[in-house]
């Protein structure tokens, strides 16, 4: 039998994804934010990718191109295999109920003027999943999946709680019995006491419905618990990536230690360790800093780290373990490598 947690569902070949600065009086095109610059990872079936980083290193921009709502200026999308930038109208259409989101805002991205029942049906018609004998039976059981009961089909998106409307939001992606979903932060917006809620919803479902996920979030905890791999993304680039396991209790990249370090830690043993804390903000995404783009905010950097980009390779970490930094490594006894 085929293990399809070994064979990538997603493969993406340095993708590029830059957007217009317009600028002057007649508003002409100055430069282009490299929101993503030249990435490359896959997705194995049936498993969930953590994508962390800061606000603006380009995580969400991934994710919408993933699923068709933005267009990259270079490399490939393969879903299956097949190039998605190369597809027919037809087949796109076909691949496209495969690809679905969860946004991070339940509320925006749900239609208030129609209820709940026209919201999960519309989609489910068009694409023919259900017929108007069935949509309602087939919705009632995507409802039951989420934790929603029926009384919800009459009602309004502004009629629920954050937490509710996220349900309905992951709800409208399982409509479409959807193979691979993008989930775009989808719990920053919501109370702490809703958080671990929605994120159980998403394992179990994960795991029931053998979904393969991207999770996209800055919360480290969450992607921590819900990831089986996680790439670090810093200013359109991926500086480390490997098992969560790995990433969270053997950083390697500078970046990924300092992102560690800034989680609030309540043992007084752990307080009194160095911490490597970041300074300054993040770089211009216009005009990247030249070599490695984390080096004006890092404490190891060298002349090489200035002048070279680094390759994201395993060459020191090991065991699917993947960083972009030459000089500062750590091994698996917690030493640095200079």
């Amino acid at each position: 039998m085929k293990d399809g947690r070994n064979t990538p569902l997603i493969q993406v070949e340095d993708l590029k994804m830059y957007y217009p600065v317009k600028g002057g009086i007649i508003s002409h095109t100055t430069g282009f934010i490299r929101a993503v610059d030249g990435i490359s990872f896959s997705i194995m079936e049936g498993e969930t990718l953590g994508l962390v980083g800061e606000s603006g290193c380009g995580k969400s921009t991934i994710g919408r191109g993933l699923v068709g709502l933005e267009k990259p200026v270079g490399g490939r999308i393969l879903y299956e295999g097949k190039d998605l930038s190369s597809l027919g109208r037809r087949d796109m259409k076909r691949i496209r109920t495969q690809l679905q989101m969860v946004f991070q805002d339940p509320y925006s991205s749900l239609n208030p003027r129609k209820h709940i029942f026209e919201i999960l049906a519309q989609p489910m018609l068009y694409h023919r999943i259900s017929t108007k004998g069935t949509v309602e039976k087939d919705i009632l059981k995507i409802l039951d999946m989420v934790g929603l009961s029926r009384n919800v089909l009459g009602r309004y998106p502004h009629e629920f709680s954050g937490g509710q409307r996220q349900r309905i939001g992951i709800a409208k992606a399982l409509s479409l019995n959807p193979r691979f979903i993008v989930c775009d932060e989808p719990v920053s917006a919501l109370d702490v006491s809703i958080q671990a809620q929605i994120l159980n919803l998403l394992k179990s479902l994960q795991k029931e419905l053998n979904l393969t996920l991207l999770f996209v979030g800055h919360g480290l905890g969450a992607v921590n618990y819900v990831s089986s791999r996680v790439a670090v993304m810093y200013l359109g680039k991926i500086v480390e990536m490997g098992e969560a396991k790995e990433i969270f209790n053997h950083p390697v990249h500078p970046y990924t230690k300092a992102l560690l370090d800034a989680v609030p830690v309540p043992d007084p043993k752990e307080k009194q360790k160095k911490r490597d804390l970041l300074q300054g903000e993040i770089g211009d995404s216009v005009h990247p800093p030249e070599g490695c783009r984390f080096h004006l905010r890092c404490p190891y950097a060298t002349d090489m780290c200035r002048q070279k980009e680094p390759e994201l390779t395993g060459e020191k970490a090991g065991n699917g373990h993947y960083a972009a930094c030459p000089i500062v490594m750590q091994d698996k006894g917690g030493q640095d490598i200079v």
